[in-house]
C-alpha cells in the first residue's frame, strides 16, 4: 500500500516527531509509515486521517496484487 503521508506531513510544516507525539506513537512509526515498510492499524489510519482533515483514501492508496 502507498501512502501520502510524508507529502502531507510536509505541506502542513509538521515534523515527524510533531507527527508522532499527535498521535501517540513513536517518531520510528511515522518514518516506517512513510518509507513504506509498515501499514497502519486502521485505527491508526483513522488518526491521522482526522489530524490532516482528510479522507484515510486521500493519504493510503490501496494498489491490488497483480496474480
Amino acid at each position: 500500500m502507498k501512502n501520502r503521508l510524508e507529502e502531507l506531513r510536509k505541506q502542513h510544516g509538521v515534523k515527524q516527531e510533531e507527527l508522532a507525539n499527535a498521535l501517540e506513537v513513536s517518531r520510528q512509526t511515522i518514518g516506517s509509515l512513510e518509507n513504506g515498510r509498515y501499514n497502519p492499524s486502521i485505527l491508526l489510519a483513522f488518526k491521522i486521517a482526522g489530524y490532516f482533515g482528510v479522507s484515510i483514501e486521500d493519504i493510503f492508496i490501496y494498489e491490488e496484487e497483480e496474480q
